[in-house]
């Protein structure tokens, strides 16, 4: 199917090589140049191999083979090799009228570098002499200035060479033209480009939007009632056009050859799909068996694929001829069976299908000038496309009236069952009522035991860190004891030598006196400062963030934690490292809450370690570690152990509401999702875990800062 800007451009060359042919003239002279330019196709001579003396004015060409660049690069092998560099040279003649400065437009289907008088003036594409580096640009006819300068005799030299090993096919009966070079002023070249560039965008841009309109529509006709395949299969089709001409836009503005050829090749197999989607709809659409003719068609797009991609020339043309027509003519034929069939609507499938018919033939006629047959082109597409919605909105409009008449028999029916439906709602409502009162009932009690649980949690968190208070505070309380009762006795010792006179031991006991008493002062001094601590850190939470020092509050929850466990079972001992990043320093957080989560985290941790040492007799040595590090704005707190870990299903539950591993009486199931809310939500952070069974269990705190 031949494109808008195939149409265009092909008119316009035929237009330029029947006004503007030039002599035969070795020179080719440039002067009174019309409004489409001159078109230089003669006089050019070429060569293969590379050298740069080559653009020069003064270089002898005499023996090198005339050749008109402006045909089909297949017409010109093996003149022009298929891999390698060869250079085009055209003698020009520069009228001296010729004031206004020139421009070029520039088509070709390989790279060139452009020389005028020696001098290079342009690059397209990419060239090399390792052929593999070649790239391909087709300028698509924009134009370039084209700096001749006062002198009657100059010069134009091309370097040029094909890039191999890509597919020169010939889609859409475009074809690739080895160099294509028109001379024209600067504000002519620039309104014709404007000109063909603004039709071609404006052309397509319509048929991307009525398309996607279309397909749009039709999916969601489909989508309120999929039993209808039929408006699946025609918004498959219209969106398939949509993404067609989305790219036939696209390929417009690609420079390279490579990537077009690749392009155009997958755009065969989407139109071929989607015509096939269009002509199933039509089957569907008008209730006709789908017989030998609709699976002949689909083989023929199939075998279409492959001679538009591998046959040149020709073989486009069974797809944008033989192809596509053949469904036209089928949609036709089909429509007009219908009709003998007393098909509603059909006939209007029907003058749709004859419609692009007698619109296509007046494209391809070539009757009318070029500006008609862009006219013709559109209406030629869309002419079953329209008609079928318009079908489709027929057809909906006898539903519709059909769903009215059945609207009205159902009214009479209801309002005769009303009645026992009102009967129905009364006694619907009073069980609702009555299990509503029984659901806000059994709420309640929920509610209860929800807040009972968490407070068992709150107590139980409590009991650990009391635990580790009262055995922490222990420690200090027994130095000052015994040190207490030994600086009694060394007074009793003192006070009997002194009654003996001797004054020289008597000095000695004084003085381990002394020393007692700045250690109970130490001591007690350390058991006060721990007291005020707990007390701080147990203190009910106001919720508001105070900077807090993260190591040192790591710290104190981790000794009260390991000495609460301790307090239950004096025989437990682990192996606790510590890994903490000085640069973490202080950071905004809530205390009590982030320590309740230390708590709970270590807590856990050294549970785990304590079974797995009871399940393996001893013969295993526990370990929990804490490290902090500052990272990425981030503070990231860790409590590892090397206890029983747990298996990916407990891993994915851990932090849900009344989840636990532990045996009945010993856990709630909220620690970890109290403390999963303390993070989340009231430091905006994030907690996570990794573990793996019998291994290890990681929980990690990440604190924005």
């Amino acid at each position: 199917m031949p494109t808008s800007f195939k149409l265009t451009i092909v008119l316009l060359l035929f237009t330029w090589q029947e006004m503007f042919a030039q002599t035969s003239s070795q020179a080719v002279e440039l002067k009174q140049l019309g409004e489409q330019g001159i078109l230089l196709d003669k006089g050019w001579k070429y060569h293969p191999g590379d050298n740069p003396d080559w653009a020069k004015l003064e270089y002898d060409d005499s023996k090198w083979k005339s050749i008109n660049p402006t045909l089909d690069i297949h017409d010109l092998f093996p003149q022009i090799p298929r891999s390698g560099i060869g250079w085009f040279r055209l003698h020009l003649l520069v009228d001296s009228t010729l004031n206004n400065q020139l421009a070029m437009m520039i088509y070709q289907s390989g790279a060139s570098e452009i020389y005028l008088n020696g001098k290079l003036i342009h690059r397209f594409g990419v060239i090399s002499s390792n052929p593999e580096q070649v790239k391909a640009y087709k300028p698509t006819g924009k134009s370039v200035s084209f700096p001749v300068t006062k002198a009657r005799r100059q010069i134009l030299a091309i370097r040029y060479a094909l890039q191999p090993h890509i597919s020169y096919s010939a889609h859409w009966g475009w074809e690739n033209l080895a160099l294509f070079v028109v001379v024209n002023t600067v504000e002519n070249a620039f309104d014709q480009y404007e000109k063909i560039s603004a039709f071609d965008i404006n052309i397509n841009v319509v048929f991307i939007t009525l398309y996607a309109i279309l397909g749009i529509l039709y999916l969601a006709f489909y989508v309120s009632n999929p039993p209808q395949k039929v408006n699946l299969y025609f918004s498959l089709y219209a969106l398939m056009q949509a993404v067609y001409w989305s790219f036939i836009l696209y390929l417009k503005k690609q420079p390279f050859l490579e990537q077009i050829f690749i392009i155009n090749n997958f755009l065969l197999v989407l139109m071929m799909v989607g015509y096939s989607f269009l002509l199933t709809a039509i089957y569907d659409l008008l209730e006709q068996k789908r017989g030998w003719i609709y699976y002949f068609i689909l083989a023929v797009g199939v075998i279409s694929i492959s001679c538009g991609a591998l046959i040149y020339g020709w073989g486009w043309m069974v797809f944008g001829f033989g192809f596509t027509n053949l469904i036209n003519i089928d949609i036709t034929r089909v429509a007009l069976k219908a009709i003998r069939n007393n098909k509603k609507g059909a006939w209007i499938i029907a003058t749709g299908g004859i419609s692009f018919l007698t619109f296509w033939l007046l494209v391809t006629s070539q009757i009318f000038d070029s500006s008609l047959s862009t006219i013709f082109f559109p209406l030629a597409i869309f002419s079953i496309p329209i008609t079928v919605s318009i079908y489709l909105g027929y057809d909906f409009a006898l539903t519709h009236r059909s769903l009215k008449q059945n609207l009205a028999e159902v009214e009479t029916l209801s309002a005769e069952k009303q009645q026992i439906l009102t009967s129905q709602n009364e006694t619907l409502e009073r069980q609702v009522a009555q299990r509503t009162s029984e659901l806000q009932n059994f709420l309640k009690e929920l509610r209860e035991a929800q807040s009972q649980l968490i407070q068992r949690e709150k107590m139980a968190s409590l009991g650990e860190l009391t635990a580790g208070i009262a055995h922490e505070i222990q420690n200090p309380l027994n130095f000052v004891t015994n040190f207490s009762g030994v600086s009694v006795e060394l007074i009793e010792e003192l006070q009997q030598g002194l009654a003996a006179g001797e004054v020289a031991e008597a000095t000695g006991l004084l003085i381990d006196i002394k020393q007692n008493l700045e250690k109970i002062i130490l001591h007690g001094q350390r058991a006060d400062s721990i007291v005020k601590g707990m007390l701080q850190h147990s203190r009910a939470s106001t919720g508001q963030k105070e900077l807090t020092d993260i190591n040192a509050l790591a710290e104190e929850y981790l000794r009260l934690a390991y000495h609460g466990l301790r307090a239950k079972d004096k025989d437990f001992h682990v192996n606790i490292i510590t890994e903490l990043d000085s640069t973490v320093g202080k950071l905004e957080v809530v205390p009590q809450e982030l320590g309740r989560v230390l708590l709970n985290l270590l807590n856990n941790a050294f549970y785990a370690t304590q079974q797995k040492k009871a399940q393996l007799n001893g013969q295993y040595q526990p370990e929990v570690r804490v490290s902090t590090r500052y990272q990425d704005k981030k503070v990231e707190i860790k409590v590892r152990d090397n206890g029983t870990g747990m298996p990916e299903i407990v891993k994915k539950k851990i932090f849900q509401p009344f989840f636990t591993t532990k045996p009945t009486g010993q856990g709630t199931g909220l620690g970890l999702s109290l403390s999963y809310d303390i993070i989340t939500k009231g430091h905006q952070g994030e907690l996570r875990v990794e573990s793996q069974e019998e291994q290890f269990a990681e929980f990690t705190i990440l604190l924005p800062v």
